[in-house]
Order: C-alpha cells, then sequence, then structure tokens
C-alpha cells in the first residue's frame, strides 16, 4: 500500500511518473498548489487504486511516516493533549460535483479536546466536535443504506439532526466530551478514545464506502490534510478573495478576512487589502503567479494561524465581469503570457455588449416590483420617466433641460415609425409591445446605443401600461434590463446603474488586438451623422456600409421642409424645397466623409415609403400646418383638406412593398438627383480639402438590370429626358471646374428578384450589398414586425430555427450566396457586402466569410461584436 501514498507540500510535489487521474479532482488542485510552490498545507493522498480496498491493509503503518512529515512542518503534533494536529480528510473523485460529505476535525477525542477548546474556547470546540460526529455519521449512513440495514438508517438519521440542532445553536448546553458519548453507539468502538484509532476507522469506513458505491466505479481517491483554524488565538485570521476585482477588472485583490475566527459566519468583514502587509504582498504574490498559472481570475480561501499564512483551496470564478476578464487577458498578453490569440479566442462575441451599454446594479433593486420576460430589441440597461408619443417624450425632455432636471426618458408605445426616431434618440430607452429584434423600435434603438425591450403582452391605454402585474403611469420612473444572455427584467421604480467606459474597460486596446486579425474580411458601420461615424470609428470600424439617408430628413428643422417636398402639387414647388434640403444633405455628407476620409462610405439613397414622413397625428399635422402658414388665406397657401387630400394619396397597403427606394426615383427624380448633387459637391469640397473620400452610392430595392441602368445612365424617351447619376456628376463637376473623383455606384439586393438576376444586375453595379432584413421578409414571406405574434406556436412545433432576423435561415443564404457567385461571374471585381443586424450575429459573420463576401455593416456598437467574431474566424482557418 505504501506505494499508493503519496505525500506533498510547499516543496514537494507528487512525483511525475504517478497517474494523476488516480488522485482526483481535489487531489490535483493540491499538487497543483504544491508544484507552484504555494504555501499549502501538507498532506498525503491515498490514490483511487487502494483507496476503496484498506479493510485488510495496515493503515496506519502506511500513513505514519507521512504524518510525521506533516507535523514537522505544521509544529503540531497528531493526539498531542496539549496542542492536538487535527485532520480533514476529503473524498475526492474524479467528478467535478460530489455528494460525498465534509469530514473535519479527525483527532478530537476525549484525550485531545482539553488542549484544543484551551485554544478556541469551549463553545468552539463542542462545535467541532458536532461536525466531526455529523461527518463520519453520514458515511455511516450511505453504508447502512448500501448494505441494506434500513433500522440503522433511521436511528442514525435522528443522531445527524441532533448534530446539525448543535452546530446551528450559538451555545450548545451539552460538553464536547457529553457529545461523544451520545454518538458512540452508532459509531465503531474505540472512535473517541485514541487518536489513531479514531484515523484507522475513518479511513477504512470510508474505504468501505467506496467498495459499495458502484457508481463511484473505484475512481475516488482519498485526501488528508491538516486543520488549521482562524480564531487559533492571536494573529489568526481566516478569508477569501479573487485574484482581482471581479466587476472592474483592476488588478488589486478583492475579497475580505476575518480576524479570530475560523470563517465568515456571525463575523465583520475586513478589506483584504487591509491585512498585515507581510501578508498582503504574500497573497498579491500568490494571486499573480494563480493567474498567469490558470490564465483565469481565480478564488482563494486561506487560513492564518499564528502569523503562518496557508492557502486551503483555490478554485473558478463564474460570476464575474466580462471586463474582468477582459482586462485579465490583456494584463497577460501585456507580460506574454499568453498571445494574442488567447486574449481574442477568451471573450464570446456577444459578452461585448456588457461593456458596451450600461448594466443594473442588482443591489438598487431588492425592494422594487419587478416583472420578468420580453422579446430582446437591443441590450443594455436603462432608467427613466415613462412617456407613451413622442410629442410629449420631446416637451418633457425640453423642460428637463430647461429647468435642469433628470432627462433620462423611455418612450413606451404599441409600436414605432419613422417620425419616432428623434424620440428614440433622445430616450434612454424604448418599451414597445409589436415586432421583436428586427421591428422598427429595435433596429433604430441599436443604431443609437439604446435599450431596446418588446413585452408583447404588455397593454397601453391612454397614459397608462400594464405589464404583468405592475401599472405604470406616463411620468413614473421605471428600469429596464436587456441583458444579451438570460431573461430580461423591468422593475417599477428609480434603480442604479453601472456606466460603461469602453476606455476604462480595456475595450479600446483588445479592438486593437482583434483588428491585428482582421485580414481578408472586415466591418463597417450603418451610421447617418458624423457622431456616429466617429463612434464606429473607435470602435474599429472600416468605414460606412449604410448610411440611411431618409434618416436625415426625420431632424425638427427638416421634416416639415421635406414634407413640403413630398406634398408639392407642382414640379417647380418641388425643387424649390428640394433646394432648401440640398444645402442640408451637402452639411451632412460633407461631415461623413470628413470623419472617414480614406474608408468607404456608401451612400443609400432615400428608401422609406414617402407616407412615413407624413404627419401621424393631430399636433404633428397641425405644427406642419403652422409651418406652411395655412392660417393666411393665400391662394397659394393649400388648406387643410386639401393637404389630407393629398396624404390620402400616398397611402398604400402594403408599403413596404411598395412605392420606396429606386421607384421613387422613378416617379420623381429629382429628388434622388437633389441627394446626387449633394453627394458630390460635397465630395469635390473636401477633395479640394485635400481629404480623401471614398464614396458609394446604393440604389435601394432594386428588383430588374433596367431600373439600375436608367438610375445610373439615365434615359431619353420622345419627349422627355430622365438624367441618370453619372450625367449628374458631371454636371456638378463642370460647375465647379474639378478634376474627377472616383467613386462606385452599386445595388442592394434585398428582393429575390434581384438575388436571381444577379448576374445581369452587376453589368451595371459596381457592388452589392445584401439587406438581409427585406430579402429574409420578401424570402419567407413573413413581417418582422408581425412574426413574433405567432413565433412561439412555429418554435413549439420545430417549424423554424431561431428568429429568422436574427440568425439567417437557409433559403436567404442560398440567395446571398448564389446573388454572390452570380454577381462575380459578370463582374470579378465586384465587392459584396452585408448591410443590417443580421451582420452583428457571429454564426451569420461565418457564413458571410464562407459565402466569399468582403465584409458585413452594422450598428456602431455591434462592430466590436462582428470584428471578434471574424478575428475568431479568421484565427481558426489558420489554427
Amino acid at each position: 500500500m505504501k506505494a499508493n501514498v503519496h505525500f506533498f507540500s510547499q516543496k514537494d510535489s507528487i512525483a511525475k511518473g504517478v497517474d494523476k487521474e488516480t488522485l482526483g479532482q481535489r487531489g490535483r488542485q493540491a499538487n497543483e498548489f504544491a508544484e507552484l510552490g504555494f504555501p499549502i498545507l501538507p498532506g498525503f493522498i491515498i490514490d483511487s487504486v487502494v483507496a476503496s480496498k484498506l479493510a485488510k491493509q495496515d493503515v496506519l503503518d502506511a500513513v505514519k511516516p507521512y504524518m510525521k512529515k506533516v507535523s514537522g512542518i505544521v509544529a503540531k503534533t497528531y493526539g498531542d493533549a496539549r496542542e492536538p494536529l487535527l485532520l480533514k480528510i476529503v473524498i475526492s473523485p474524479n467528478l467535478t460535483i460530489s455528494n460525498y460529505p465534509t469530514l473535519h476535525n479527525f483527532g478530537l477525542v476525549r484525550s485531545t479536546v482539553g488542549g484544543f477548546n484551551k485554544n478556541v474556547g469551549e463553545n468552539f470546540g463542542t462545535h467541532e466536535v458536532a461536525f466531526l460526529a455529523r461527518g463520519i455519521l453520514k458515511i455511516e449512513e450511505r453504508i447502512a443504506e448500501l448494505e441494506g440495514r434500513t433500522k440503522d438508517v433511521a436511528k442514525i438519521k435522528e443522531r445527524i439532526v441532533l448534530a446539525s440542532n448543535t452546530l446551528d445553536s450559538d451555545k450548545p448546553g451539552a460538553k464536547a466530551e457529553a457529545l461523544m458519548a451520545a454518538y458512540e453507539d452508532l459509531i465503531p468502538k474505540g472512535f473517541f478514545d485514541d487518536a489513531w484509532t479514531q484515523l484507522d476507522i475513518a479511513l477504512k469506513r470510508i474505504s468501505r464506502l467506496l467498495e459499495l458505491d458502484e457508481q463511484d466505479d473505484y475512481d475516488t481517491a482519498i485526501l488528508i490534510q491538516p486543520m488549521v483554524y482562524g480564531n487559533y488565538g492571536k494573529g489568526s485570521c481566516s478569508g477569501s478573495f479573487f485574484t482581482r476585482n471581479v466587476v472592474n477588472g483592476n488588478k488589486t485583490l478583492q475579497g475580505e478576512y476575518f480576524e479570530e475566527h475560523f470563517d465568515e459566519i456571525g463575523a465583520a468583514g475586513n478589506d483584504i487589502n487591509k491585512i498585515a502587509p507581510a501578508h498582503l504582498k504574500e497573497l498579491t504574490a500568490i494571486a499573480n503567479s494563480l493567474e498567469d498559472h490558470h490564465k483565469e481570475i481565480r478564488q482563494i480561501r486561506f487560513t492564518i494561524e499564528k502569523n503562518k499564512l496557508w492557502l486551503i483551496e483555490q478554485r473558478q470564478v463564474v460570476a464575474k465581469s466580462t471586463q474582468a476578464d477582459l482586462k485579465l487577458g490583456l494584463d497577460l498578453n501585456s507580460r506574454k503570457v499568453v498571445d494574442d490569440a488567447f486574449v481574442i479566442n477568451s471573450i464570446q462575441p456577444g459578452r461585448l455588449n456588457e461593456i458596451l451599454h450600461p448594466i443594473v446594479d442588482m443591489t438598487t433593486v431588492k425592494k422594487l416590483p419587478a416583472t420578468n420576460g420580453g422579446i430582446t430589441g437591443a441590450p443594455g440597461a436603462a432608467i427613466g420617466r415613462v412617456y407613451f408619443t413622442t410629442e410629449t417624450l420631446l416637451e418633457a425632455y425640453r423642460l428637463a433641460q430647461q429647468k435642469g432636471e433628470d432627462k433620462r426618458l423611455i418612450l413606451c408605445m404599441t409600436s414605432t415609425f419613422a417620425e419616432d426616431v428623434k424620440a428614440i434618440e433622445v430616450a434612454s430607452g424604448v418599451l414597445s409591445c409589436e415586432g421583436g429584434y428586427s421591428a422598427h423600435a429595435s433596429v433604430v434603438a441599436r443604431q443609437y446605443g439604446k435599450v431596446s425591450l418588446v413585452k408583447p403582452e404588455m397593454k397601453i391605454r391612454g397614459k397608462k401600461a400594464t405589464i404583468g402585474q405592475i401599472v405604470v403611469n406616463e411620468g413614473d420612473y421605471i428600469t429596464i434590463n436587456v441583458p444579451y444572455y438570460g431573461e430580461p427584467m423591468i422593475w417599477l421604480g428609480k434603480a442604479s446603474l453601472i456606466e460603461p467606459n469602453p476606455k476604462e474597460s480595456g475595450l479600446f486596446e483588445f479592438i486593437a488586438i482583434v483588428k491585428k486579425h482582421m485580414k481578408d474580411f472586415h466591418v463597417r458601420a450603418n451610421a447617418d451623422s458624423p457622431r456616429d461615424a466617429a463612434l464606429a470609428l473607435s470602435f474599429g470600424a472600416e468605414g460606412i456600409g449604410l448610411c440611411r439617408t431618409e434618416h436625415m430628413f426625420f431632424n425638427d428643422k427638416r421634416i416639415n421642409v421635406f414634407r413640403e417636398m413630398i406634398l408639392a402639387d407642382s414640379l417647380e414647388a418641388r425643387e424649390k424645397a428640394l433646394a432648401k434640403l440640398e444645402v442640408m444633405q451637402r452639411e451632412d455628407f460633407y461631415g461623413l466623409f470628413k470623419i472617414m476620409a480614406g474608408k468607404e462610405v456608401t451612400i443609400r439613397l432615400l428608401d422609406a415609403p414617402l407616407h412615413e414622413f407624413m404627419p401621424h397625428n393631430d399636433a404633428e399635422f397641425e405644427g406642419f400646418m403652422a409651418y406652411l402658414g395655412s392660417g393666411k388665406k393665400s391662394a397659394k397657401t393649400p388648406s387643410k383638406s386639401e393637404i389630407r387630400a393629398r396624404i390620402e394619396t400616398l397611402s398604400e397597403f402594403n408599403p413596404m412593398l411598395g412605392h420606396r427606394g429606386c421607384r421613387i426615383a422613378v416617379s420623381y427624380p429629382e429628388i434622388y438627383a437633389m441627394q446626387t448633387r449633394a453627394v458630390f459637391q460635397a465630395a469635390y469640397k473636401l477633395q479640394a480639402e485635400k481629404v480623401d473620400v471614398r464614396m458609394e452610392l446604393m440604389i435601394p430595392i432594386v428588383m430588374n438590370a433596367s431600373e439600375l441602368k436608367l438610375i445610373i445612365y439615365g434615359k431619353k424617351i420622345e419627349g422627355k429626358a430622365y438624367k441618370g447619376i453619372v450625367d449628374i456628376e458631371e454636371d456638378v463637376r463642370k460647375e465647379l471646374k474639378v478634376k474627377p473623383i472616383s467613386y462606385k455606384v452599386g445595388s442592394m439586393i434585398e428582393l429575390p428578384a434581384a438575388a436571381l438576376v444577379a448576374g445581369e444586375i452587376a453589368k451595371y453595379s459596381e457592388f452589392f450589398s445584401f439587406g438581409t432584413n427585406d430579402l429574409t421578409q420578401t424570402t419567407l414571406g413573413i413581417s418582422r414586425d408581425d412574426f413574433n405574434a405567432f413565433m412561439p406556436d412555429y418554435s413549439l412545433y420545430d417549424l423554424i430555427e431561431g428568429n429568422p432576423f436574427s440568425n439567417l435561415v437557409a433559403p436567404v443564404k442560398e440567395l446571398v450566396a448564389m446573388a454572390t457567385r452570380r454577381g462575380r461571374m459578370t463582374r470579378p471585381t465586384l465587392k459584396v457586402g452585408l448591410c443590417g443586424e443580421h451582420g452583428a450575429n457571429p454564426d451569420n459573420v461565418r457564413f458571410c466569410m464562407e459565402a466569399g463576401l468582403d465584409y458585413v455593416s452594422c450598428s456602431p456598437y455591434s462592430v466590436p461584436i462582428a470584428c471578434l467574431a471574424v478575428a475568431q474566424a479568421e484565427l481558426e482557418k489558420t489554427s
């Protein structure tokens, strides 16, 4: 048997030739401490080869030499009456989760308990006897169960309850010796009479249990170590700590120690960083060494007994922030402990949401009424007063600004539309009840880095919303938490948030490492303003893949000018309004191009149906009429009834498949002409300033090559001429007397028809950008705003995998891959990308890379997530 007992200490690790699988998980952890040279409690392991076969072995003869070594190190003697060495026995299977009892305090017998009590006090001594008794009784209970001794099981259970009651009492009535007498009739004879007899009995009864336990598969070892106590007089304490702060990732210990206490129960803790300097220095060195060894944050339990530090246990940490893991990886990388690949692969892309958005301080919501569930639209956390219309929210925001009050507001609506963008932009979050991940509110919220939650069961009536048992009135504070992983929550009331700080979190450093490993594929951003463009650049974007120009018109100073243009009753009146808009658009494009100097900027010409720009309520209508000056009874000013009639003519039964995108350009060429002039005017102005402009004009909702050819090259028919982009650029260039600038014109592929004739479209299109939101809708014939009404039924019967507006489905993937192949057969240099929130999903990113696309484009706050997904895929290819 002696060959199967293995000693370890701070200076001795188990021989390399020993099969570590025979040590069990806890045995391997102990030996790992020993190999690192840490101040581990010495001990020995009876390996799994013999652990279940000790019945006929001379166990004491095999372990006494190691017990002598242990005594020499801890300066205590097993069985000594004055200052006895006590032992813990750990049953060490190879499983992470074990259901074996905790076994402490072996060596507490009638002759030693008095000496022990002098150091720890009688009450504690009595508790430890009860703990020892309960542990060995649980072993006896399991043996009796496996041997079928039902009556004995019942008796043992009663004594286990007695021991537990003693442990639960602050002042146990019985003395330690009396407790020993109360338990010994159910324990093998002599257990409390002699320390060595007790050890022999314990090891053999544990061995018997392992022999009987067929589920054990005979792969369990037995670990024996001395006990140390944080309440063993002055200079003693116990504690535990994390190797760094698990919330912010700062490289300082986080935890507590408890002076003259065995553990934290009933004790007031002290900050671990206030422990004696010599111990803090030693613990910090251990923490640093453990992080370097495990390459992760660890938790350590320790005991200091009479000023001597002993490590008890170290384990993985589950509850830690993404920021903490990120800063650890960057720290290890800066010291060359790990390479870039390790850092990149250590973070799941979706976890970056935690760094990019606020999170709720959970200690501040404990007393707030709550409701859970809902569909994640845009992750993060938000607090604010609730308002049920864009107008009331904007008015509340204006008043809060004037009075210096809290400007945090939540927009709560059944669903949102284009005219609500301005409210989403200033709100902290959006709560809606129609749609889902790809609903308008969700898409716009992600664009602006706001929080969005869809609660289908929410009922809104006037200025009141009912969500489960919670009733929210206008002006009430609510707190919304929408995690990337896990269940969304809403609390009625005002909690506290932990705000993100990309610089402090290490995100920018991380992005720099990620970008080094993005070679053949890149990520652009969907951005409509210089602010969004600058943010996207800081997050790693390589240009703008989608500028939605329609968003530029919803500004309060522009929307009525745009409405005036749409409702004009003559070309002359329309062009007069367009002239005002052209100045505004030129400034927009100038700002975007300048921010993105040297990077591609894809400008999508107007896409949204014209009715979306119309007033949607009485307040907006009155505001528009005031703008037109309809109060003056002028022959030139249309009446309210005339305006309403014109608005009515714009309404469509199915606007998303109606008069939008390039179809508007065919009917109203002057709109695209205005935008095109503004684009080139801005580009040529920057060219004069020596700024590198790389612009791409994108035509939306194209269904065939003829549409694209018309818009790019124009057409002359009898009595009429359509001026295309090429001619407009030439006019601008001649007017400004400048040299031509390089630019590209391309097409969005968002209809199955366009994907099927991609080869024809590529004759005129220099790039493709797949608009997969619309491509999914038109391929599957489902609306992204209505799908969630029946999606649960489809999920119930496994009729569809996941949310098709989050994960690209097979038919859409096939169309994307086919259109890419066909397009490049016509134009081998064709650049191909995907724009929209599908591009932020790591699985979709991998598909795009495999299908031969060049980039994906997503909201600025999703850019780091997509970049990480790209880098991980690139590394996988080269590994």
